[in-house]
């Protein structure tokens, strides 16, 4: 997968669990895309890119790391 798609595939996960009325956690983003918790770095890498595309959000600025939840940019 190229960057654009990682993104892309992150942003729809934070859309499709807000319409379910969740959040998106690191947690939800290894589950979906079938990563160990080993490699948390990974889903930790992949938000991290779309923080910086600007198509999640935090939901909370001041939650610690271990707490984040995120946001489609638009909610």
């Amino acid at each position: 997968m190229e960057q654009g798609d990682r993104v892309r595939a992150v942003y729809l996960h934070a859309c499709l669990r807000y319409v379910e009325r969740e959040f998106m956690t690191n947690t939800t983003l290894r589950e979906r895309f079938g990563i160990d918790a080993k490699n948390s770095a990974t889903a930790s890498r992949l938000i991290k890119e779309a923080l910086a595309a600007g198509v999640i959000r935090l939901q909370d600025p001041n939650a610690p790391p271990k707490t984040r939840r995120y946001l489609p940019h638009w909610a």
